[in-house]
């Protein structure tokens, strides 16, 4: 009995000190455990004791005020000082502009002109506190404002890295001013030929022009197939001088298209088949061809009518002077047979360098200030596409989702060879006049 009755005083003792002894909480159990109230709840009502025990379970500890904090970042972020940052980074709607805002960013027209890709006059402004582009364009037919506001509504969806945004339109008169976004950068027909320095272009190596070529091919498929939109669109202005090339941080060269949606609303184009029909019976002689030598194909200067395979023409001319560097048509004097000029045309020259086969001639086609650095095979296919889409029969040429696809391939085909011969990337460029 006396050793049961230490036994017990034995196990009080322990319970005693085990019941003071504050116990020892796991980093879980910190963390999802509220903390308790230190005001007596007696001293207030129910709704007081109903409150305090929402803020106990809000005020909690590691993973518990993480998400409280997290909730609370976002509130910060939707609060309504911040929606003017939130608003700039949505879609705007189109613009109509008042004529008066027009002359008023240009100087009433009589600002410096623009020295841009387009044969119509632009300026330089701010409009809206943007810096944008406007462009005098003629209306070959008239657009009432309701008819401009439903074809600008469906312009303006198209967004895309590689095409230009289109901010709006103004109508006065027989002209129609086309306002879009400011690019920085420098056209592709002068990168590739600077008359002020011949032997040099930003475009020095067969990746930055590999770049090109897939920008573009994808932002004309964009243009044709993936608006979303029922119409089906045409660009009609696909030229190297209307290819803007732009510097991307850090080392990046792209291409971005300019004019996308010009040839809809100043009425170049088609705008239904019952439409074509007519211009292709009656009306093609007086319609005045919008088009540039060396672009058009053999159908639009017989018809003046623009479509999507016009569009894949002008594309597999770009990918020729791409390779080659040469414009589309160039004449030169030759002393020899009486003198004269001789018409060269650098469609004719591919065409002539792919039949002699075994990569000789083409090495001597392509752009010699490439230096011989590009994968011969590769360059032999970009030069295939070219030509299959200047196909004389326009029912021939490629679409350009295959023809994205088939430059996509040849893209990853480049970089694989790039990274085999172990080509630089940290090289350094400027647009800048040299």
């Amino acid at each position: 009995m006396k050793y049961l009755a230490k036994f017990l005083m034995m196990i009080a003792s322990s319970s005693s000190y085990l019941m003071c002894k504050p116990k020892k909480k796991t980093a879980t159990a910190q963390a999802i455990q509220p903390q308790k109230s230190t005001t007596s709840r007696s001293s207030r009502g129910s709704s007081a004791a109903a409150a305090d025990r929402s803020s106990s379970t809000n005020k909690t500890t590691g993973s518990g005020a993480y998400f409280d904090d997290s909730w609370q970042s976002s509130s910060i972020n939707l609060s309504p000082g911040s929606l003017p940052s939130l608003r700039e980074t949505l879609p705007e709607n189109p613009h109509i502009y008042d004529f008066s805002e027009i002359c008023s960013a240009t100087g009433n027209l009589s600002a410096k002109k623009f020295s841009s890709s387009s044969s119509s006059a632009s300026w330089r402004c701010v409009l809206r506190g943007n810096d944008v582009l406007v462009f005098q364009r003629k209306l070959l037919c008239p657009i009432s404002t309701d008819h401009l506001r439903e074809r600008l509504s469906l312009i303006c969806k198209g967004h895309h890295a590689s095409l230009i945004k289109l901010r709006g339109a103004s109508v006065s008169g027989n002209y129609i001013y086309l306002v879009y976004d400011y690019v920085h950068g420098a056209n592709l027909a002068d990168c590739l030929r600077n008359p002020r320095n011949p032997n040099f272009t930003v475009l020095s190596n067969w990746m930055s022009r590999m770049q090109i070529a897939s920008d573009l091919a994808h932002g004309l498929d964009y243009i044709h197939h993936s608006t979303g939109l029922s119409s089906r669109f045409v660009h009609n202005h696909i030229e190297s001088s209307s290819i803007i090339v732009t510097e991307e941080p850090p080392t990046s060269l792209n291409a971005r298209i300019c004019h996308f949606g010009t040839a809809e609303l100043c009425g170049e184009i088609a705008i239904n088949d019952e439409k074509a029909k007519v211009l292709k019976r009656s009306d093609s002689r007086k319609m005045k061809l919008e088009g540039t030598r060396g672009y058009m194909s053999p159908e639009f200067q017989s018809t003046g009518i623009a479509t999507q395979k016009t569009d894949v023409y002008a594309f597999g001319v770009v990918i020729l002077e791409l390779l080659s560097g040469e414009e589309p048509i160039k004449y030169r004097f030759e002393d020899e047979g009486g003198g004269g000029y001789k018409r060269i045309s650098v469609l004719e020259t591919a065409i002539e360098a792919m039949a002699e086969g075994g990569g000789g001639r083409l090495r001597r086609w392509i752009d010699k200030r490439l230096k011989d650095s590009y994968p011969v095979d590769v360059a032999e296919e970009m030069t295939r596409v070219g030509l299959d889409c200047v196909e004389s029969d326009p029912n021939r040429r490629p679409d350009m989702g295959s023809v994205a696809g088939r430059i996509s391939k040849l893209y990853l085909d480049s970089e694989n060879w790039a990274q085999t011969i172990g080509v630089p990337a940290d090289f350094s460029f400027s647009l800048g006049p040299r």
